[in-house]
C-alpha cells in the first residue's frame, strides 16, 4: 500500500453492547484505521442487562455499565459520537446521514442497532410516570421515585417485568404486577418454574396477578391507577412496562437491506450489502444449533455476534455457531437457561421446586438434551450447557437423581 493511500474508515451505528464489542475487536485484531462508533444516547457504549437489576437497586454506577472506559477508548483509538441518531444510509455513496444534518463517510458499516422497548398503545400510557425499560435516562426516572411506600404498578411477567419488581419491592415499595397470560415467564418456561417464581415474588410482598388484561391508565397530569378490563382499578404513584423489545430495523429496511423479523444476516453477520454486517438484538440469524434463523435478545448473542462481525469487516470470516443461553436475577435467586425448549417431549427435574430455592429442569426431545433451566445451580448450569450443546442422548433417570454429579454425565475431556 502507497504511503498516500487513505486511512479506511469502519462506522459503527449504536453504541450498546454488541457495538462497544465490534469496536473493541477490531482493535484486538489489528485493524490500524479509523474506527467510529454513532450512538443516541449520551453515553458511551453500555451493558443494559444491569439496568434492570443492580443500577435500578443503585449498586451499580453508570460508568461500571460502559463497555470500555473513556480512557481505555482513548487508548485504543475508538472515537465515539454520542448524542446523534444517523437517519439515513446511502449505501451507493458509501454516506451517512445524521440528526444533526451532518454527514459521515465509511468504508464498511455495522449496524448494532439494537432494539426500543414496545410501548403500550393503551389510553394513558404516554403519561410521564409510565415508563419504559431500556435505557440509562429510562432507569434514572424511575429511581428519583422509588421512595418507600410509593405504589409501583408493572406490566408484563417476564425477565424485565419481574426483575424489576424484585428490586422495588425491597426498597420497601408496594408493587403490583399485572401478566395478561396465566403465568409468568410463559414464553420461555414449563409451568412448574412459572409457579416456583410466583410463589417465590409472592412470598416476598409483590401483588402479582396473572390472567388480567390492562385497559388503560387514568389520572391527569400523570397516571393515579391502572384500570383493568373488568374495571379494577390499581392505585399507582408510578408504573413500568416492560413488554418486550422492538427490533431497530428501521434504517436497515430504509436504506434497501433484507429485513425480515431483524436485519439479515448470515452466519458471519453479513447483511445483503457486502460492505455491511449486523450483530446483536436487530439480527435475525440462522442456527446452526436450532436448525433455523433465530432473532435473539441476549447479552451473550450481542457480544458474540459484535466479535464475529468484527472478524468480517476484516475479511476474516469467522462463524457465530453459539448455543444461546440467557440469565436472570430475582432477589437471591439466579435463573440461567441454555438452550431453546421448543420441541420437548420430556421434562426431568433435578432437585424440588416445592421444598428447595435451587433445582434444574432439563428438556428433551426424541431423547436428546434440548435445553436446561437452572436456579441457582451454577455448577449444574456450566454442565448442562456442556450437554445442551452436544445434544446428549442422557438416561432420564440419571439426569434426576442428585446423587449422580451431572458432571459424570459429560463425556470425555469435557468433564475434567
Amino acid at each position: 500500500m502507497s504511503q498516500d493511500a487513505p486511512t479506511p474508515t469502519y462506522v459503527i451505528v449504536g453504541a450498546g453492547q454488541a457495538g462497544g464489542e465490534c469496536a473493541s475487536e477490531l482493535r484486538k485484531q489489528g485493524f490500524t484505521g479509523r474506527v467510529l462508533v454513532i450512538g443516541e444516547e449520551p453515553h458511551l457504549p453500555y451493558r443494559r442487562p444491569p439496568l434492570s437489576k443492580a443500577f435500578l437497586a443503585g449498586t451499580a454506577t453508570e460508568s461500571s455499565l460502559y463497555v470500555m472506559q473513556a480512557a481505555a477508548l482513548e487508548k485504543a483509538n475508538i472515537e465515539v459520537r454520542t448524542g446523534v441518531r444517523v437517519t439515513a444510509i446511502d449505501r451507493a455513496a458509501k454516506r451517512l446521514t445524521l440528526s444533526d444534518g451532518s454527514t459521515q463517510a465509511y468504508d464498511k458499516l455495522a449496524l448494532t442497532t439494537g432494539g426500543q422497548a414496545r410501548l403500550l398503545s393503551s389510553p394513558g400510557a404516554d403519561r410521564p410516570n409510565v415508563f419504559p425499560l431500556r435505557s440509562i435516562a429510562d432507569v434514572n426516572g424511575i429511581r428519583a421515585r422509588c421512595q418507600p411506600g410509593q405504589r409501583a404498578v408493572i406490566v408484563g411477567g417476564g425477565f424485565i417485568g419481574l426483575e424489576v419488581a424484585a428490586v422495588l419491592v425491597k426498597q420497601g415499595l408496594q408493587v403490583t404486577l399485572l401478566e395478561g397470560l396465566p403465568r409468568v415467564l410463559a414464553r420461555v418456561t414449563v409451568p412448574l418454574v412459572s409457579e416456583f417464581f410466583e410463589r417465590m415474588h409472592r412470598e416476598a410482598g409483590v401483588d402479582l396477578r396473572t390472567s388480567v388484561q390492562l385497559q388503560g391508565f387514568e389520572g391527569e397530569p400523570e397516571a393515579t391507577a391502572a384500570v383493568l378490563a373488568d374495571g379494577t382499578r390499581v392505585p399507582c404513584d408510578f408504573a413500568i412496562v416492560g413488554i418486550g423489545l422492538v427490533a431497530g430495523v428501521e434504517l436497515a429496511q430504509a436504506a434497501g437491506l433484507a429485513v425480515d423479523n431483524g436485519i439479515v444476516v448470515d452466519e458471519y453477520c453479513r447483511t445483503s450489502d457486502p460492505d455491511i454486517v449486523a450483530a446483536g438484538d436487530c439480527t435475525n440469524h440462522p442456527s446452526e444449533f436450532l436448525g433455523r434463523r433465530v432473532r435473539l435478545e441476549s447479552v451473550q448473542n450481542a457480544m458474540e455476534q459484535g466479535r464475529a462481525a468484527a472478524h468480517s469487516l476484516l475479511g476474516r470470516d469467522t462463524p457465530y455457531r453459539m448455543v444461546p443461553w440467557f440469565w436472570s436475577d430475582q432477589y437471591d435467586l439466579k435463573l440461567q437457561m441454555v438452550g431453546v425448549s421448543t420441541g420437548h417431549d420430556q421434562v426431568v427435574v433435578r432437585g424440588d421446586p416445592a421444598t428447595q430455592r435451587n433445582f434444574a429442569v432439563f428438556y428433551l426431545g426424541d431423547g436428546r438434551l434440548l435445553a436446561a433451566d437452572a436456579v441457582s445451580r451454577p455448577q449444574d448450569f456450566m454442565f448442562a450447557k456442556k450437554l445442551v450443546a452436544d445434544r446428549a442422548v442422557i438416561d432420564p433417570k440419571l439426569l434426576a437423581d442428585e446423587s449422580v454429579p451431572l458432571k459424570s454425565l459429560v463425556p470425555g475431556p469435557a468433564a475434567a
